[in-house]
C-alpha cells in the first residue's frame, strides 16, 4: 500500500515538473516574441528617421528609449551639441557640418545598412541626457555599442584629434567595423580664388609691361617666402587637415586656453600666437643685422642692435616656454618660466 502511495506521489511530483517547464518554456517564448517585435519596431522607427534625414535629432525620451535601453542590435554614433545662438558655440556649427558630411556619406552609400545609426542630442532638447551622462562640454561624439555598455575609446578624442569628417570615419571604422568613404560637396571658392589671383597678378603685370623691374625685387620675393615659412612653421596645414577648435573654454570655471596643454594637439589660436612671436624673433634677427652691417650712424645703430636684441631676447623666451608647457619635462628655459 505504501509503495502504491509513493509511486503516485512521484507520478503527481513529475506532472507537476512538466506543467511547470511547459509553463516556463511558453513564458520564455512569449517574451522571446516579445523582446523580437520590440526590436524590429525600434530598427523600423530608426530607419524611417534615417530615410527622411542623415542625422536623427533626439530628446531625452527618444535616447533613452532607441539608444540606451535594450534590446538593440544596431550602433548609435551620438553628437552631444549646443547649436543654439544664445550658447555662442563657433565650434558646435563648425563641427555639427562635418558630422553632417560624414552621416550623408553614410545614408547615401552603397552599403548603408541597418546596422549604424548617426544621431544627436542638442543641450536645449536634451539636459537631461547631458546630466545622466555627467557630461558638461560640448561638442562631444560618442559611440554606443550593439551590446554592452560604452567603454573609454567609445568617445572620440577632439581635443587630440580634431573633428574631420575623415577622422571621425576612421574612428567609427574602429569601433564598429563599418567602413564609410567620406563624399564632400563640390567646393568651387578654391577655384574661384586661384582666378582671382591669377586675374589680379596679370592684370598688374598687364599695367605695368613697360616696367617690370619690381620683379627683380628681392625684399618683395623675400617677404613672400617668409610668409610662407611662418604660416607653415605654426602649423597652418595641420590645422587645415586636422580642423582643431580656435581655443578651448572650460565650462566649470569660463576659463578661455589658447594654447593645448598636450604635444599632439593645437588651437587655432596657439598657430596665430606662434606665428607672430616668429614674425618677431625674425624683425629681431633683422634688425641686428642691418645694425652689423649698415655704416649709418654710431648711436642709431646701437638702438637697432639693442631693440633687435630685446627682440630675439624676449619673443624668443616667450616660444620656449610655450614649447615647456606642451612638452612636459623639457628642462631648459630661458627669462620666462
Amino acid at each position: 500500500m505504501m509503495a502504491w502511495n509513493t509511486k503516485a506521489s512521484m507520478k503527481r511530483l513529475l506532472i507537476v515538473k512538466a506543467f511547470l517547464i511547459l509553463t516556463l518554456c511558453l513564458e520564455y517564448g512569449g517574451g522571446q516574441k516579445k523582446k523580437e517585435n520590440l526590436l524590429s519596431e525600434k530598427v523600423e522607427q530608426m530607419m524611417e528617421w534615417s530615410s527622411r534625414r542623415s542625422v536623427i535629432r533626439m530628446n531625452g525620451d527618444k535616447f533613452r528609449r532607441l539608444v540606451k535601453a535594450p534590446p538593440r542590435n544596431y550602433s548609435v554614433i551620438v553628437m552631444f551639441t549646443a547649436l543654439q545662438p544664445q550658447r555662442q558655440c563657433s565650434v558646435c556649427r563648425q563641427a555639427n557640418e562635418e558630422y553632417q558630411v560624414l552621416a550623408n556619406s553614410w545614408r547615401y552609400s552603397s552599403s548603408f545598412s541597418n546596422k549604424l545609426f548617426f544621431t544627436v542630442v542638442d543641450y536645449d532638447e536634451g539636459a537631461d541626457v547631458f546630466q545622466q551622462l555627467n557630461m558638461n562640454s560640448a561638442p562631444t561624439f560618442m559611440h554606443f555599442p550593439a551590446k554592452g555598455k560604452p567603454k573609454r575609446a567609445d568617445t572620440f578624442d577632439l581635443q587630440r584629434i580634431g573633428f574631420a569628417a575623415e577622422q571621425l570615419a576612421k574612428w567609427i571604422a574602429d569601433r564598429t567595423d563599418v567602413h564609410i568613404r567620406v563624399f564632400r560637396p563640390p567646393n568651387y571658392s578654391g577655384t574661384i580664388a586661384l582666378a582671382l589671383l591669377v586675374s589680379l597678378v596679370g592684370g598688374l603685370l598687364y599695367l605695368r609691361r613697360n616696367n617690370l623691374e619690381f620683379i627683380y625685387n628681392k625684399t618683395g620675393w623675400a617677404m613672400a617666402a617668409l610668409c610662407v615659412v611662418f604660416a607653415m612653421t605654426s602649423g597652418q596645414m595641420w590645422n587645415h587637415i586636422r580642423g582643431p577648435p580656435y581655443a578651448h573654454k572650460n565650462p566649470q570655471n569660463g576659463q578661455v586656453s589658447y594654447i593645448h596643454g598636450s604635444s599632439q594637439a593645437q588651437f587655432v589660436a596657439e598657430s596665430h600666437i606662434i606665428l607672430l612671436l616668429n614674425a618677431a624673433i625674425t624683425m629681431g634677427m633683422v634688425l641686428l643685422n642691418e645694425a652689423a652691417t649698415s655704416k649709418g650712424d654710431v648711436g642709431k645703430r646701437r638702438i637697432i642692435c639693442l631693440v633687435g636684441l630685446g627682440l630675439v631676447v624676449f619673443f624668443f623666451s616667450f616660444l620656449l616656454s610655450i614649447f615647456r608647457s606642451k612638452y612636459h619635462g623639457y628642462p631648459y628655459s630661458f627669462l620666462i618660466k
